[in-house]
């Protein structure tokens, strides 16, 4: 099998944009047999963070892509918290629904690149942060039915769960809970004849359950419900390791029998990553991959492109 790589997460240019080491970087993923394709960030403006004619001139011409908004969206909370998609305020709303014009301007201008359709969905999220602005299902669904009258180029819409605000507990996200987001995209594929879904990303439900079983809770309620999309495993700790304590910088995978490199203290284990993809069924799905963030944050390319091998290795042999 083959599966997408959230590869910005681990990229080695973490003190400015350097585009021969990143094109390294590409060069590398490039060699790694089972990639199908990058889930590839958002983050306002272009298609690429840095550079449009770079980034087209690197891709492999066989990769797919999924977007991803969730750097754009809290780039842009940290701006303005009442923007968002769920957003009760109307400004905050208007202005998340202008983001996502963009995103979809950006979708047509890679699929046109490519001359087919490679961007198979565009993971959105369901800000603001609950703690700090007010956001509501009804805003949601309404945000929902705009975007489903837009023309994404068969690019599946799906609602990537992060964690929600949990009274006592400092939220990384503190987004809508995930039975708000499961009942919204039933009643709109309901009203609107649409196929929207939801994606569990592994390290999220973990740091809003505080547990392990948290992301096998989530991944059997989006199934059961007939909404499950996709499968991104990033890790997390409880400990203070140099990736924090219940935090979302997506810690690889613990060391592991059969892998040549690991994280000491991640939760996410190989045994847990196969539990998972055994109750989602998620060789299945059309989404399923990794997104890793690596420490230090000098770290060598050599060993960035090695936590991505490895965990990709995880998910073959599951």
């Amino acid at each position: 099998m083959s599966y997408y790589v959230g590869a910005y997460a681990s990229s080695p240019c973490t003190s400015g944009w350097n585009p021969e080491l990143e094109t390294s970087y590409y060069n590398h993923l490039k060699q790694l047999p089972n990639v199908k394709g990058l889930e590839h960030p958002f983050l306002g403006e272009h298609l690429h963070a840095h550079d449009d004619g770079w980034f087209l001139q690197n891709i492999d011409p066989d990769w797919r892509y999924i977007f991803t908004c969730v750097p754009g969206t809290m780039g842009a909370i940290g701006k303005n918290p009442d923007f968002g998609i769920a957003s009760d305020d109307p400004a905050g709303r208007e202005q998340a629904l202008a983001f996502m014009e963009k995103a979809r301007a950006a979708i047509v201008k890679l699929n046109a690149h490519a001359g087919r359709q490679v961007v198979q969905a565009i993971e959105i999220q369901t800000a603001p942060n609950k703690a700090k602005a007010s956001s509501s299902p009804a805003s949601l669904k309404a945000s929902l039915e705009t975007m489903l009258g837009w023309d994404w180029q068969g690019a599946r819409i799906v609602l990537e769960h992060c964690d929600t605000f949990i009274e006592g507990q400092t939220p990384a996200k503190g987004f809508l809970t995930l039975e708000e987001e499961i009942n919204v995209i039933k009643a709109v594929n309901e009203h609107c004849n649409a196929k929207l879904g939801v994606v569990i990303n592994w390290g999220r439900s973990v740091i809003e359950t505080r547990s392990t079983s948290g992301a096998i809770e989530h991944i059997k309620k989006a199934k059961h419900a007939g909404v499950l999309a996709g499968l991104m495993f990033s890790g997390v700790s409880d400990q203070e390791t140099p990736y924090g304590a219940w935090a979302d910088t997506h810690m690889p995978a613990a060391p592991s029998a059969k892998a040549e490199i690991g994280a000491e203290g991640s939760l996410m284990t190989e045994e847990q990553i196969h539990h998972c993809i055994k109750v989602a069924d998620a060789k299945n799905l059309p989404i399923l991959g990794i997104k890793l963030g690596i420490r230090p944050k000098d770290e060598a390319l050599e060993n960035r492109v090695a936590y991505n091998r490895e965990a990709l290795a995880m998910l073959e042999r599951a």
